[in-house]
This record gives C-alpha cells, structure tokens and sequence, in this order.
C-alpha cells in the first residue's frame, strides 16, 4: 500500500514532468523552475548549464514531505545514495539504498544509474560519496505487450524533465543494462 508520503512524492514528479516536458532547461519557464529546486535546498543557482538531475529529484523528495534528516539533500546523486546505503546497513532511515537488483523497485523508489560510460557498482556506491551517476523516481509499475516494468521520471534528462521506461526481469526486478548499468534502488519506507 502507497503511503501518504509516497504518494506525494510520486504526484510531485509527474506534476513537473506535465507542466514541463515540453521545455528544455534554456526555456524561460523551466529555467525559473530549475532555479527554485537549487535556492529551495539552500544551494546557490550556478545556472542551467551546471547538472540539475540530482537537486531535481532532492528538490521532489523535499518537497513531498521529507526532512534533511531522512535524506541528504544534494546537487550528486551519489551524496544521497551513500547515505542510503549506509541507512540500510544501520537498519534505520526511511530511505535506504539496495543493490538494484536484491529487492523489487515499488512506486516512490529511486533508482540509480551509471552515466559517462562509468561502470561503478554498488559496492563501490557504498564506500564513495563523490563519482558521476544519476537517477530517477519511480512513479510508474505495470505490464504491456513486452513485459514488466517501472516508469522514472528525472531531471535533466535531454535537458528536461523526462520518462524513462525500465524493463524489469521475470522475477520482477530492474533488469541490467549495458549502457548507463544501474548500481542502486534506494527503497522508500516514508
């Protein structure tokens, strides 16, 4: 059952893929939008031109309902992911980061990506709280004529805010790829 809190989170996210998937970030509207998920975590705005994908989906969960001390708010993905890692490793937290595919991705989750051609996995993700990666917020799960899988919608993705579909396995978990190969799911427990 989705809680509250997830339900927020996953109508916060497809509230701005709506109102803004028809921009790209130099458009004045998404710009200005761009600038208040930076100044609302209390960061300055270094502009469009810096990554956004993380303070986008820092700024959702923020804005959902969750506090500074449940998640680390950041402008990298992997300073969040660190923590929920180690949340999971503590047995405390609300958000806490698994091996993408030990346990099924629910709506609400948050999946981690490699991006650069990196190859990090998630025992790496666990001892390293600066490398690049990105992700995404889970707002989607269903079956369709190719099988099981997860909607995200992230940030700066095509320098917008755009979906993504996720092929999961037979068992119903994030199915690996090779290209941007996914290292963490931290799990939503708010």
């Amino acid at each position: 059952m989705e809680t509250p809190y997830v339900q927020s989170l996953v109508s916060t996210a497809t509230e701005q893929y709506n109102t803004y998937k028809d921009n790209v970030e130099t458009d004045t509207e998404l710009t200005a939008q761009i600038k208040v998920y930076w100044t609302n975590l209390g960061l300055p705005f270094p502009g469009v031109g810096t990554a956004w994908s993380a303070v986008f989906v820092s700024w959702c969960v923020k804005h959902a309902g969750a506090t500074s001390a449940e998640f680390e708010f950041s402008d990298a993905h992997s300073v969040f992911v660190f923590r929920a890692i180690h949340n999971r490793n503590a047995g405390n937290g609300v958000f806490r980061g698994y091996n993408f595919n030990e346990i099924a991705p629910e709506l609400g989750d948050i999946l981690q990506n490699n991006r650069n051609g990196n190859q990090y996995n998630y025992a790496y993700a666990g001892t390293h709280d600066s490398y690049f990666s990105h992700s995404a917020i889970i707002v989607d799960k269903g079956v369709d004529a190719t099988g099981p899988y997860v909607t995200t919608i992230g940030g700066n993705e095509s320098n917008s805010i755009r979906t993504k579909r996720i092929s999961l396995d037979a068992n119903e978990m994030i199915a690996q790829r090779v290209d941007s190969p996914f290292i963490c799911l931290i799990k939503d427990l708010k």
